[in-house]
Formats: C-alpha cells, sequence, structure tokens
C-alpha cells in the first residue's frame, strides 16, 4: 500500500533544471529516491538502475528527458521510468512528490522505493479479433526476452511462442563468461509465473526446419508450430577448432549456455588446474580473469596483443600487462597446431601445442575463437538468402529483407548501423544489450507497424579486472586514429577511436560515466571531434 514519506534533509525543492540529486526516505532502513528536473518539474524516480544496481545519481540526464546508468548504459524516460535502452529489463518506480511546510514528502509502496524496480506489466486480455493471430519468436536469449515483453507492453493481444533449445527460460548470459556462474536462480531474469502471466508459452525444441510461405515452424521432435508474425533469435554457435586433438579429445571446451560453464566448473574441481585459454578476444579474456586467482591460466591468441581487433595495440598491450600482474601467461601472435591427450587419460586433453613447437600442459583447454550465426536451420531454405557469414540481412525495424511479417535480431542480424560513421552501412553486432533492443524495436513494429524506428548506440562491457565499458562501432567505417587519455595498464583510461575527424566508438575503464556520457553525446550527435578531444575538451 502507498504511503507518504518524509525525504530526509531537504526542506524544498530547489533543483535546477537537468540536475538531479540522491536523497535519503526517512522511515525506510536503506530507502532512497532520485529527483530529478526535466523541463522545469521535478519528480522522484528509484535511485538505483534496475539492472545491476547502480546509483542513477551517478548517471547521465539529458535535456530530452532521459536518463542514463553509469555503468551498462541502461537508459529509462527520466518522467516516466520506462525503459528506454537495455540492458535494463524493468522499469524505475516513480513516486509522487510533494512540497509543503519546510519539507520534501514522496508517496509510494515500501517495496518499490526499497528495490527501485517496477517490473513490466504483461498481462493481457485477449480479444476475438486478435485470437488468430500469434507471434512465434525462436531463440531464447537476450533479444527473445525484449520481443515478448515488449510486444505484452505494447498491448499485443495475440498469442506469443517461445521456441528455445536451451532447456532454461533466459538467463543473463553475461554472467557465464564473466563470472562462471551456474546457479540457474541467480541467472534466470524471470520466472515461470511470469510468463505464464503474459500468457507466453514455452516449447522446448530445436527448430529444423520454416516453411515461410506455409507461415509454419518445424522442430526436431515434430511439432509443428503455425504463426502469423516470425521472430529469428537464435543466436549464435561457439566455432571450434578443425585440428587435430581438438574433435575427439574431452575437456575442451566452448563457452555459451550454463551447461557449457557448468562443465568447465566441475572439471576445474578444488582448482589448481592447468587452464589454457584458446583465443585472446572477450570471451576467453573473461574466461582468463575468471579462473586466474585460483589456478594456472595460459591465454593463446593469434593477436600481437589480446583484444587488439577491438581495442588496437596500445590499449589491448595495456591491458595485458594488467593481468600479467594478475597471473595469466599470454602467448600472443602464436598459431595452434594441434592438441595431445593427456598421459594418464587418453581420452583427455593434456597439452595444446603451437606451430612454433611450444607445448602448453592443460588440465582442461577453453576455446574462444568466436561464433557463427546459428541460422543452420535456414542453410537450404529456397525462400531466404543468406549473408556470406550466415546472417539473416534486416532493414531498420529488424523486418528480413524479401520476407513479410518475419523478423531477425541479435547474433544473427545483419541490419543497417547508423550510428557515428555508420551511414546505414550493414553490421552484425554481438552485444546483449543490441540484442533485447533489436527485440524490442521488432516489438514495436509488430504491435505498431509504420511506427518509428529509433536508432541507438550499441554498449558492451567486459569483466578483465576491472570493468571495461565500450560504445559505438567500428564495424561499418573502420577508425585510423586513436586519442588515449590515461594508462590502460593501470586500468584508468578513455579511448576514443576516431575515422578522421569523427569519433566512431570508445572505451574506457575507472572513468564512469564516461561511457554513458559517451553514448548519449553520439545519439545526439553531438559528440566532441578528434581534434577537439586532442586539445584537451572532456566528454564528462
Amino acid at each position: 500500500m502507498s504511503q507518504e514519506y518524509k525525504l530526509k534533509g531537504l526542506s524544498s525543492l530547489s533543483l535546477s533544471p537537468g540536475s538531479k540529486q540522491e536523497v535519503e526516505v526517512e522511515g525506510i532502513e536503506g530507502g532512497k529516491v532520485l529527483l530529478v528536473n526535466t523541463g522545469g518539474t521535478t519528480q522522484a524516480l528509484g535511485a538505483k538502475c534496475t539492472h545491476y544496481g547502480a546509483p542513477m545519481a551517478k548517471g547521465v540526464l539529458t535535456s530530452d528527458g532521459r536518463i542514463t546508468c553509469p555503468w551498462h548504459g541502461a537508459c529509462f524516460n527520466a518522467k516516466t521510468g520506462d525503459i528506454e535502452d537495455a540492458p535494463a529489463l524493468d522499469h524505475l518506480p516513480v513516486f509522487k512528490v510533494a512540497e509543503r511546510d519546510g519539507a520534501v514528502y514522496v508517496t509510494g509502496e515500501e517495496s518499490a522505493i526499497k528495490s527501485s524496480k517496477r517490473q513490466p506489466n504483461v498481462k493481457c486480455a485477449g480479444s476475438s479479433s486478435a485470437q488468430d493471430e500469434h507471434v512465434v519468436v525462436v531463440g531464447g536469449g537476450s533479444g527473445t526476452l525484449g520481443v515478448v515483453e515488449s510486444l505484452r507492453e505494447k498491448g499485443w493481444k495475440g498469442g506469443i511462442t517461445i521456441v528455445s533449445n536451451e532447456g532454461n527460460y533466459p538467463i543473463d548470459r553475461t554472467k557465464l563468461s564473466k563470472a562462471l556462474l551456474t546457479d540457474l536462480d541467480k541467472l534466470t531474469w524471470r520466472n515461470k509465473d511470469f510468463y505464464e502471466s503474459g500468457s507466453i508459452k514455452f516449447v522446448d525444441g530445436h527448430v529444423n526446419n520454416v516453411d515461410f510461405s506455409g507461415r509454419l515452424v518445424t522442430t526436431e521432435g515434430g511439432e509443428k508450430i503455425s504463426y502469423t508474425k516470425l521472430v529469428l533469435a537464435t543466436g549464435g554457435t561457439p566455432r571450434r577448432l578443425p585440428l587435430d586433438g581438438f574433435k575427439n579429445l574431452d575437456n575442451i571446451f566452448t563457452l555459451r549456455t550454463v551447461n557449457d560453464t557448468r562443465k568447465i566448473v566441475d572439471q576445474i574441481g578444488n582448482k589448481g588446474k592447468k587452464i589454457v585459454v584458446v583465443g585472446s578476444s572477450f570471451i576467453g579474456m573473461e574466461c582468463a580473469v575468471a579462473t586466474a586467482s585460483d589456478n594456472d591460466v595460459t591465454v593463446v591468441g593469434m593477436e600481437n596483443v589480446p583484444l587488439e581487433r577491438v581495442l588496437g595495440e596500445k590499449v589491448g598491450a595495456g591491458l595485458q600487462k594488467a593481468l600479467e600482474g594478475k597471473g595469466v601467461k599470454f602467448y600472443m601472435g602464436a598459431s595452434v597446431d594441434k592438441a595431445e591427450p593427456s598421459s594418464s587419460d587418453s581420452s583427455k586433453v593434456g597439452a595444446v601445442c603451437l606451430k612454433d613447437g611450444t607445448r602448453l600442459e592443460a588440465d582442461l583447454v577453453v576455446l574462444g575463437v568466436g561464433v557463427a550465426p546459428a541460422t543452420q536451420y535456414l542453410q537450404n531454405n529456397s525462400s531466404i538468402t543468406l549473408e556470406k557469414d550466415g546472417s539473416v540481412k534486416v532493414n531498420d525495424d529488424y523486418s528480413v529483407a524479401g520476407l513479410k511479417d518475419v523478423y531477425a535480431i541479435g547474433d544473427i542480424a545483419t541490419f543497417p548501423y547508423h550510428g557515428p560513421g555508420g551511414e546505414g552501412k550493414p553490421v552484425r553486432i554481438e552485444h546483449w544489450n543490441v540484442a533485447q533492443k533489436a527485440g524490442r524495436i521488432a516489438a514495436n513494429h509488430i504491435a505498431n507497424p509504420g511506427g518509428k524506428t529509433e536508432h541507438f548506440i550499441p554498449i558492451f562491457w567486459s569483466a578483465l579486472g576491472a570493468q571495461l565499458r565500450y560504445c559505438g562501432n567500428t564495424m561499418a567505417s573502420g577508425w585510423d586514429d586513436l586519442v588515449l587519455d590515461g594508462n590502460p595498464a593501470e586500468n584508468q583510461f578513455i579511448a576514443y577511436y576516431c575515422k578522421g575527424e569523427t569519433v566512431v566508438a570508445m572505451a574506457s575503464m575507472g572513468r564512469d560515466p564516461a561511457m554513458a556520457q559517451s553514448a548519449e553525446l553520439m545519439r545526439v550527435n553531438k559528440m566532441p571531434t578528434k581534434t577537439e578531444l586532442q586539445e584537451g575538451i572532456s566528454v564528462i
């Protein structure tokens, strides 16, 4: 039940437009709200980001009424609290605020003030006109969650079915590589009751065929599911190495599902293991960091420095130095030749051999050598033409080019990029928040055909001994210069990736809210130029 609470130490609503303030709530232990002034009106919101609990007071409040989390870029409408951008799934609660007799009060439920969350309302009452409508979503990841929740929130009253072969409800997949979590209770975003309340049906199955003309999805088990709208969200398939030993030896793992993580954790056991990570991009590096404190960890990469393809040599070299200080060993510029069996058990891996003759002993091997779009079920389908990398080309609203009422999102989608330097060029981005945002955009188009599609700035983060934050994208335009402020080896820096004078991407560590601020500046085309940054202008 809602009731009125006094705000501690506040005698009036004196915030200036565009400012924000976190205030304690009297009578609620740990209770806080965030006061924001947008357009000259002050109101109270939840004080913590609904994603991982970041203090919204340290975020970015924009003139057009958006407030962005300082950590991972979750964005909310500053007036309604509604989600504007992933990765948050819950809205911020909004509380009535009043000033009287030299004090300020908010009205709301204690639970909402303490949790700082408002779950989306997915309950629906079907109508006769909607009974024949049926959205089928193939896949069970971040994008799927974005689709189904947004559909219900936008008033879609037709049927919704999710077909997934993951064996669980959608999880926070980012925690698999970053923390090696295996507890589904800590990973699952929504429970069974939530989906049932929204009349969202789950089918546990692997789709092996889509009849686009007949509007029918078929699973390997033979189940046929009809649709009026179809969303393909099947994600990525981890690549494996087609080399001797990697095809047949045990204790060689990829990392994509909770079952993958369980296998890795089980093999590590009481720790003290020799772990070889093949691949020096984000999945491999995160796994190395997550296991390094209690094991002997070696990273093998083809690049000159880890993460070079995305972050460049200067930043990658600094991060390598920082991680070497934590005990991680690196073999860079290296090519893998084969995997050898263990001398004690010939069915298991015992070493990874490099082409220069180096032999790295291993109790287990983790492969982080990229993912391919999981579109095998579409490869021989005459109704759709896949891109060279196996992805599906889509329009701005994520509708599949040439197919009516079909959408593709997430890791399988190649979409027009409109961020800095993008100019609508096709890109495929394997980010958690991009998939979720794409799901929301597709849902909006399904529920409101002809509605405006808002472009967004991609954001991702990585746990590399410290939190790396990144926004923008370099795949569309490339980059030809780097403006670096700080020292990556000390986990304190901002790196701006430039194409000519345009900053197309940025990465940071220990400089919050630089990434959130940069993403907003990119969104409204107000990011400083390369020259301005070189002359000392700061985005913070």
